[in-house]
């Protein structure tokens, strides 16, 4: 399972919300690019980057750092927040972005998440974000009456290339996955599904493990890797490639003697 650092960019700084609320920021450094390059150093291998003054505005707003952060680390990079139209998307691209992840307009533009599959295939990303099984947009100001399983399964089907599920209740708040609607979204559809919101321990990104062969790939990880509650090198060695429980035990002498 991959481990994948969050790293949400607030007027250029890096910040983690709770319950994606503006008004309960804290700004965890001024340079984002340090934060990207520390990630990678304890073994990240792909970087999960939110413009939240962009969710917002409809728009990229934190272009900069982006831009940063995509030129200082060698690791493969998804941006989302904000990307409302084909010319933002292709703008993420030419900074050296690996996938784009569309939220609001997978509710409200359909046939463009459609267009942008097409052009740019396996690039695209649908971000669900859900409170109470319902899909929240326009920077999780509004919520929609589209349950999220029907949104991963239309978008699978559109050709979305992975869905990255949010539960908003436990975002920030280091209380745990959603590991039910995580299963139900899983079941659903046969494309990859990467689990985000309420990771606070190695407990909680065992119990994605389960969940694992069900096509949860991946775990993006925020608050608690700020607050020092996991790293990522620990994450890694927990879930990652050559996990813990993959490797034998050294007992001393050759089980196969």
């Amino acid at each position: 399972m991959e481990v994948i650092p969050a790293i949400d960019l607030l007027e250029g700084r890096c910040v983690r919300l709770y319950q994606g609320d503006y008004d309960r920021s804290q700004v965890f450094s001024e340079n984002p690019v340090n934060v990207a390059k520390q990630w990678v150093e304890e073994g990240a291998t792909r970087l999960h980057l939110v413009d939240l003054d962009g969710a917002k505005a409809g728009k990229l707003v934190n272009l900069k750092a982006i831009e940063a952060i995509a030129q200082a680390v060698s690791v493969p990079i998804e941006v989302g927040g904000g990307l409302r139209t084909r010319d933002s998307v292709k703008q993420l691209f030419n900074l050296g972005v690996q996938w784009a992840i569309l939220g609001t307009v997978a509710v409200e533009q359909p046939q463009l998440v459609q267009q942008l599959c097409q052009e740019f295939p396996q690039q695209i990303i649908i971000g669900i974000d859900a409170r109470n099984g319902k899909v929240a947009t326009r920077g999780w100001l509004e919520t929609s009456e589209v349950l999220a399983t029907q949104l991963a399964v239309q978008m699978q089907e559109l050709g979305a290339a992975a869905v990255i599920y949010t539960d908003i209740h436990r975002d920030g708040t280091l209380a745990g996955p959603n590991l039910d609607a995580l299963r139900e979204l899983a079941a659903a559809i046969n494309i990859p599904v990467i689990a985000s919101g309420g990771v606070s321990s190695l407990t909680d990104l065992l119990s994605l493990l389960a969940l694992e062969p069900q096509g949860v790939t991946g775990v993006i990880i925020g608050r608690a890797l700020y607050t020092g509650d996991i790293s990522v090198s620990e994450a890694v060695r927990a879930v990652g490639s050559g996990r813990i429980q993959d490797i034998p035990p050294d007992l001393g002498f050759s089980a196969f003697a």
